[in-house]
């Protein structure tokens, strides 16, 4: 799995050595959507790890309002993180990867960084934390997302569509995911957290021809480990 290193703008691994204890660090000083979208990206950056089998140890540091933004996080499907400015370097974690918004963190040039763009507005409506969270994996975390109201609708849209897919998909005998989609999902996600890459895979599994459904709700499935969209949700709802 590789990032783009903020510290150097040039590609290079996550972390030193697959599958041992490692340490991701949100950097979020903010109270607005970018530290938010710090958060989203840490998540993410977790999910690849435990996904290749890493075992990780997530830290929230640098927080004004450590308290709202995990409540916003929590919201937006965003796993837990600890205090790290109380937790030090935690056990057994001899490497780590920071993520931080842009031109914050400081300097620390031992630790892989991932930088992540801005977010306008500073301060968008969690009224439907999933749509907010499709719209900030449309774009990849090295570009602005402005989240105005079109873009909301229409991630708003997109997961109702995909949801009532999947879930008639889910009626269906399953089917394996096929090898060559599952390659195609990994190197979106071990390409410097590509969600925008891993949403292109499944618009095109939505209307492959070739796939039985049983084979694109597992796909949905397996992919959602990483998006973190909750698609399976209405499984067994009645459309």
């Amino acid at each position: 799995m590789r990032i783009i290193d903020a510290r150097t703008a040039e590609a290079a691994p996550a972390v030193p050595a697959r599958r041992a204890p490692t340490r991701v660090e949100a950097h979020a000083p903010g109270r607005d959507a970018t530290a938010l979208r710090v958060l989203l990206v840490a998540d993410l950056l977790v999910r690849a790890l435990e996904l290749d089998g890493t075992p990780v140890w997530a830290v929230l540091t640098g927080a004004e309002d450590g308290a709202r933004l995990r409540k916003d996080a929590a919201a937006l499907g965003i796993r837990p993180f600890e205090d790290g400015d109380a937790a030090g370097r935690g056990p057994g974690t001899g490497q780590g990867v920071r993520v931080v918004g842009e031109g914050e963190g400081g300097g620390l040039p031992d630790v892989a960084t991932v930088a992540v763009a801005p977010v306008d507005p500073a301060d968008p409506s969690l009224a439907d934390p999933d749509a907010l969270r499709l719209a900030l994996l449309e774009r990849h975390h090295h570009a602005r997302v402005e989240l105005g109201a079109a873009a909301l609708d229409e991630a708003r849209d997109t997961l109702a569509r995909w949801r009532r897919a999947v879930a008639d998909w889910a009626r269906h005998p399953s089917r394996p995911v096929p090898n060559d989609v599952r390659d195609r999902l990994r190197a979106a996600w071990e390409d410097d957290l590509d969600a925008p890459g891993v949403l292109r895979v499944l618009r095109a599994v939505e209307s492959d021809p070739g796939l039985a459904d049983g084979a694109r709700f597992e796909i949905c499935a397996y992919a959602d480990r990483f998006l973190g969209l909750h698609l399976t949700r209405d499984v067994g709802t009645a459309y």
